[in-house]
């Protein structure tokens, strides 16, 4: 798969969210509290694409969405890459992409939070050439307020 990349779409925001549902329970359901994955539905995050448009892009193929990363200024804040995808070389280049766009927007550092134990990420992250600065407590968006997580921060000099 060679993708191409676009700015999300509201068009694309069912596609988009049910991939990231999918991709965030495969990452992260065994290593959060019950309370978060209830609240972690493909409505939450199809109003928080809807509320991050601007900063969102996708990777497509064929028409086919084939995953998508959101960017708040030097942060890599949300990377999922769909299960049809996983292994055909897409997510090292959506992560080149984001990096390429962080670069242009002026940025010398990214920086991402991986949840403590979503260990198949983090080796990407790793093997991106990122590397783990600390681990720390971040809060994280819900529709019950904010939600406290410990994370690995990745950073990465650009």
């Amino acid at each position: 798969m060679t993708p191409t990349f676009r700015p999300l779409a509201p068009a694309d925001l069912d596609t988009v969210a049910a991939l990231w549902l999918e991709g965030w329970r495969l990452g992260h359901h065994a290593v959060v509290p019950a309370e978060l994955t209830r609240l972690r539905t493909e409505d939450s995050f199809r109003d928080r694409l809807a509320r991050n448009i601007d900063k969102t892009f996708v990777a497509t193929d064929d028409g086919e969405i084939l995953g998508f990363t959101l960017l708040k200024g030097n942060e890599i804040d949300q990377f999922y890459v769909s299960a049809a995808a996983r292994g055909a070389g897409v997510a090292q280049a959506q992560m080149a992409e984001a990096e390429r766009r962080l670069r242009a927007a002026g940025h010398e550092t990214a920086w991402l939070a991986c949840t403590v134990g979503n260990t198949r990420a983090a080796r990407f992250y790793e093997k991106a050439g990122f590397t783990r600065a600390a681990t720390q407590r971040m809060s994280f968006e819900t529709s019950a307020g904010p939600f406290p997580i410990d994370i690995w921060r990745y950073e990465k000099t650009l």
